[in-house]
């Protein structure tokens, strides 16, 4: 059983959804992003995806953009992002995604990209940029390195890409279930809840449905749990913490403890 197979295996035997925390790598430092990492997985995170930072987040919003802006300052490599992910996993025994624009993934060349991923045990890697119907060569060279590619859906695919996303995304599909960049949210709504239905419905098991973009309360994890989900993505509202402690790392890593505590415990009865 692969790694986030695993994962998603577990939480749903305890009767919750799996929790996956995302931070941008290097923010504000790798050694710091080592010791949050550490913090998420003590706080109850299953899975830990990190982010390459990039310079055109397209799919990021305001917090996540500007975690990227301070990882580049500080300058950081997709290489070193490697590297670390290594460390986390053999220090940590949890499962690491990588997030990368397609563009830092093209530059070295996506056989060489995909070789130092897997001998840095990343289990898969989501390219929010890179569209199903493009991703045939990719998806054939992970799957040769036993990595995971996850594929994003949103409110607008209709049901015949669908389709073709989940036959093409492994580890598990990735719902977006709003319209526009990712962000910290004060509320789901109806309509959100709704599409987390309808996708849920259409894949009926064939594949863990995770939702991300805007999930920030443990009301939120509870909510979508209860319209069927596998697990759920919280990245904004960790990286929000960690951009307002900058220069406090001992309230950082507490803070960021504390909250994802809240998140696991958002189902328990």
């Amino acid at each position: 059983m692969k790694t986030l197979e695993r994962a998603f295996e577990n939480a749903r035997k305890e009767g919750r959804p799996a929790l996956l925390g995302f931070v941008t790598g290097g923010d504000p430092s790798l050694e710091l992003t080592r010791k949050i990492a550490r913090s998420l997985v003590d706080g109850g995170v299953d899975v830990v995806e990190l982010g390459i930072p990039f310079s055109d987040p397209i799919a990021d919003g305001p917090s996540i953009q500007s975690s990227s802006r301070r990882a580049l300052q500080s300058g950081v490599t997709p290489f070193a992002i490697l590297e670390m992910a290594e460390e986390i996993v053999n220090d940590l025994d949890v499962p690491v995604l990588l997030l990368s624009y397609f563009n830092s993934i093209f530059r070295r060349g996506t056989d060489e990209f995909l070789t130092l991923a897997a001998k840095s045990k990343v289990s898969g890697v989501i390219i929010p940029d890179l569209p199903v119907e493009e991703s045939g060569e990719f998806v054939k060279i992970a799957r040769r390195r036993m990595i995971d590619t996850i594929f994003l859906a949103t409110p607008a695919t209709p049901n015949d890409r669908l389709e073709k996303i989940i036959g093409s995304t492994s580890g598990f599909l990735y719902l977006v279930t709003i319209f526009g960049v990712t962000g910290a949210r004060e509320y789901v709504t109806d309509s959100a809840r709704e599409v987390a239905k309808r996708f849920v419905q259409r894949v009926n098991g064939r594949i863990p449905v995770a939702v991300g973009f805007g999930v920030s309360r443990p009301e939120h994890v509870k909510l979508f749990w209860e319209d069927g989900v596998d697990g759920v993505i919280v990245g904004s509202a960790l990286v929000n913490i960690i951009e307002k402690t900058i220069g406090d790392e001992p309230s950082m890593l507490g803070e960021l403890t504390k909250f994802v505590q809240s998140l696991r415990a958002a189902t328990k009865v």
